[in-house]
């Protein structure tokens, strides 16, 4: 009789647990959705703005062109130029008596109509009616001028020949410093490693001074060079020290067996760390790719001499200076500088993580 009770009890209890992990994964999952759709509304706005005449867009918000119901003028009715507009207006074809007051404003009839001037100068009244619309008038225009006439193409090219250097430059150098203090002996390793680490706490403002006057006495100030130069030399402390503690917990017995056969340390870094070091460098690529192409500090110091190379945060804060009403403009050249961006964090986002791990807990 023992052995048949316990099955009574244990089924209570089971579906009782699988129906709190349900609950508890609608929780999560229905609170991770609802973040990420609140995160991704002015977003979507953005992208819908920048493909809507600028008519639409002083008139009526993005969020229009969604299936919502609205009043639409369905009949006109003509008074006469000649109709005093100081006294009550007869309507016998509605069955009512409005002002002009009340047609300024808008006036509902019983019937849910509503009665508002077209024309007062010329006394025409419509009749409009509650009616699901969509508002789907989109144009590609918007893109057209503003990378055209207003330079955001010439910015984004610009900003192309800026981040990409800057990016491989100081991660290729990181790397061969993360190996060098990883994986050689050598004397004064960790003196310069410490040192190293220790520029990660020197602001990025203190050195843009004394940087502008080097560079003016070299005359490359304005100069794509210029631009290399200060983002690798700003982004290599932070590489040096993701990187050696992704390479440095790297399995000891394959160097071993690598320098066993022979291979030299030249070898040894592009044959197995360089592969086995993808996670951390993509990692360290979206980090720096990103900084790079948002940039406008770095940019207006070394390159805002020069007017023929405007990245494109620059080109766009001179659009929001000089055309700041054309929000047709702004929406598009915003789209435009986040295109890149998005790309490249959604191809290497499956890096992203397990890098940015290992590079925070090892070592």
């Amino acid at each position: 009789m023992a052995t048949l009770a316990q099955p009574s009890v244990a089924r209570p209890r089971a579906a009782s647990a699988r129906r709190q992990r349900l609950i508890n994964g609608l929780l999560v999952n229905g609170s991770l959705a609802l973040l990420c759709v609140l995160w991704l509304i002015p977003t979507i706005g953005l992208l819908v703005s920048s493909f809507r005449p600028r008519d639409d867009i002083l008139a009526s918000g993005w969020w229009t062109v969604l299936p919502h119901r609205t009043y639409v003028t369905v009949d006109q009715i003509d008074l006469g130029r000649g109709t005093p507009l100081d006294q009550p207006i007869q309507l016998p074809q509605l069955g009512a008596t409005v002002t002009d007051e009340q047609l300024r404003a808008g006036y509902v009839l019983p019937d849910g109509r509503k009665l508002v001037w077209d024309n007062r100068r010329q006394r025409l009244i419509g009749v409009q009616e509650r009616q699901l619309v969509v508002g789907s008038n989109f144009t590609l225009a918007n893109y057209r001028e503003v990378l055209g006439s207003a330079g955001m193409g010439q910015a984004f090219i610009t900003t192309l020949v800026v981040a990409i250097p800057s990016t491989v430059i100081p991660i290729l150098i990181a790397a061969f410093a993360a190996h060098s203090f990883a994986w050689m002996r050598y004397p004064g390793r960790r003196l310069l490693f410490a040192m190293v680490v220790a520029l990660l706490v020197v602001p990025l403002q203190v050195a843009l001074i004394p940087i502008l006057r080097a560079y003016t006495a070299l005359n490359i100030n304005g100069t794509y060079l210029a631009m290399w130069l200060a983002h690798t030399g700003f982004g290599l402390p932070l590489a040096t020290y993701l990187l050696y503690n992704y390479i440095s917990q790297l399995p000891r017995d394959i160097m071993e067996s690598a320098y066993i056969d022979g291979a030299s340390n030249f070898t040894i870094f592009t044959r197995l760390i360089l592969p086995l070091s993808v996670p951390a460098l993509a990692s360290f690529a979206i980090f720096q790719f990103l900084w790079v192409w948002n940039d406008y500090l770095v940019a207006l110091i070394f390159l805002g001499g020069n007017p023929y190379a405007r990245v494109l945060t620059m080109r766009l804060a001179d659009l929001a200076g000089s055309r700041g009403q054309d929000w047709h403009l702004l929406t598009a050249g915003a789209f435009i500088s986040m295109i890149v961006p998005l790309i490249v964090f959604f191809s290497l986002q499956r890096y992203f993580v397990r890098g940015l791990l290992a590079g925070s807990v090892k070592g």
